[in-house]
């Protein structure tokens, strides 16, 4: 399968592109190059080369490279981590959960993450772009989806929906981050799922 990073830069016509296709040209050639390469693979210069866009352009909408690294791996992830909502919150947490493992052990995308939540301890950019972008908006998902279970009592109306939320969903970077050698699987997410709600229902 060729990757991104092989393929040529795509023929542009004549005339000024809509900045919102070449954004979503420059997340679509960063989020590819993370997904083939890693981080080491992201560089502004070939994601200028791949998205045919002007490295002024991507400097102008995104302040470093790991803050776009970010965002392109964000827009690469996004269809995976959609947080259904059928109702029964028991199945939408584990089908969530199950989505997140496949994810983080069948894909890149476990070592992408793991390399920019690394890096964004030293850059500080980095780091509040991971907070706005990537893992508040997933927490504030997570929380809302809750509150909705709680409305229809399939949760216990006094519970701290952030605490549970770092619960479910630490435990995955837990072991990404510190512990390489623990697998991420479904079956621990359908592990995680399971303890966790036998305590927090009514």
């Amino acid at each position: 399968m060729e990757a991104y990073g092989e393929r040529k830069p795509p023929r542009r016509g004549r005339g000024r592109r809509p900045a919102a296709e070449v954004r979503a040209d420059i997340l679509a050639a960063t989020g590819a190059l993370l997904l083939d390469e890693g981080m080491a693979g992201v560089t502004i210069e070939r994601v200028a080369e791949l998205a045919g866009a002007s490295k002024t352009t991507i400097y102008k909408w995104w302040p470093s490279k790991g803050a776009l690294a970010l965002d392109g791996y964000f827009h690469a992830v996004e269809p995976t981590l959609a947080f259904d909502d059928t109702g029964d919150i028991e199945a939408d947490l584990t089908a969530q959960l199950r989505a997140l493992a496949r994810l983080l052990s069948d894909t890149p995308a476990g070592r992408v993450i793991a390399g920019i939540i690394g890096q964004a301890q030293t850059d500080p950019d980095l780091a509040d772009a991971l907070l706005r972008h990537y893992s508040g908006p997933r927490r504030d998902l997570a929380v809302a989806a809750m509150r909705r279970a709680q409305a229809r009592g399939q949760l216990r109306a006094e519970l701290d929906l952030d605490a549970v939320a770092d619960q479910l969903w630490g435990p995955f970077y837990h072991r990404l981050l510190l512990f390489p050698n623990l697998p991420v699987t479904e079956e621990f997410a359908v592990s995680l799922a399971r303890n966790l709600l036998a305590g927090i229902r009514p």
